[in-house]
């Protein structure tokens, strides 16, 4: 039985990044055309209706005021940095490559758990992140080959991504799942908002309607993920989203003449070989005190909210490890 639920969890997980690399070929499509600051403000606006919903089923009696209020201003400024940033990413250079870069992202949250979760890494998984960072510098070549702020964008939504995921791991017990979600959002209209008078160019209807499969698809990326880590083990469902570097290289390769030259390939195998043994040693009875890239549930925030916090809101969280 328990065989059978990880097989439908690793299948669900597959079907949202594929939704996910879906919705990251939108935002590519309208990069072409327009500014990730205007991408960014659309796109999160039109997600507010549905998050709306979401949020008013939680009816518990309490305050919408935070109770780490620099720590949830830090975390709305790095998830709106991510969001800029990613989808900056996605315009500019090739799919494959951007989710390479990204896929570093559990690297750096081993890194930042030390000194702000307490969380102990030893030689293994410190080792694992090495060869990680090695297969970063691998894909962009630094003194190699000329790096753009397309390469700049997507390191930043790397760190910053993880910066946030950290940060919910630190204050998340304490503060309600509501603040969590809202803050980044409204803070991603309004900072967008100002610098839309300085971008904004005017969209067709068929735009608009692109800019609402971005909404709507990354909710239905994170429902998928949240379903994938009820019915899965997380070590079993977390390691898919590596597949997304499966949807990159098609999409990319049928839709923008795009093809992974053999350093992206190098690199690619390199991080995502060192993601998962990180993966699999969180796992491991004993080895993370706070698991906290099995904790992360796959994408960082960039428009729409992070899985594990739609799944606090919805219903009460299914924990591997008994906590």
């Amino acid at each position: 039985m328990a065989q059978a639920n990880n097989i439908k969890g690793a299948v669900t997980a597959l079907a949202a990044m594929g939704i996910f690399a879906t919705h990251d070929v939108v935002v590519k499509t309208l990069g072409a055309s327009y500014s990730a600051f205007q991408i960014v403000f659309f796109a999160a606006l039109l997600s507010f209706p549905i998050v709306t919903v979401i949020l008013l089923s939680d009816a518990r009696e309490a305050s919408l005021m935070p109770r780490h209020p620099w720590w949830i201003t830090f975390r709305t400024l790095c998830t709106t940095v991510t969001g800029v940033a990613a989808f900056y990413a996605f315009a500019n250079l090739p799919l494959a490559q951007v989710y390479v870069i990204l896929f570093a992202t559990p690297l750096i949250i081993t890194v930042l758990s030390i000194p702000m979760l307490g969380e102990t890494v030893r030689l293994r998984r410190w080792a694992a992140v090495i060869a990680g960072l090695v297969g970063v510098l691998v894909v962009m070549r630094p003194g190699q080959t000329d790096l753009s702020f397309g390469h700049l964008a997507a390191l930043t939504a790397a760190v910053c991504g993880a910066m946030a995921s950290v940060i919910v791991r630190k204050i998340g017990q304490e503060e309600r799942s509501v603040v969590l979600l809202l803050f980044p959002m409204v803070g991603n209209v309004i900072a967008m908002g100002v610098a839309l008078p300085f971008v904004y160019r005017p969209m067709p209807v068929e735009h608009l309607g692109l800019l609402t499969i971005i909404a709507v698809f990354g909710l239905a990326g994170s429902f998928l993920v949240i379903l994938a880590y009820r019915e899965g083990e997380a070590v079993i469902v977390a390691p898919m989203q590596y597949s997304q570097i499966l949807w990159a290289t098609a999409y990319g390769y049928f839709l923008f003449s795009e093809t992974p030259d053999r350093a992206t390939v190098i690199g690619a195998g390199i991080i995502i070989a060192s993601g998962i043994y990180i993966v699999f040693r969180e796992g491991r009875a004993g080895a993370s005190a706070n698991r906290p890239v099995l904790e992360t549930r796959s994408r960082s925030e960039t428009v729409t909210p992070r899985a594990s916090l739609l799944q606090r809101v919805i219903a009460p969280e299914r924990r591997d490890d008994g906590q």
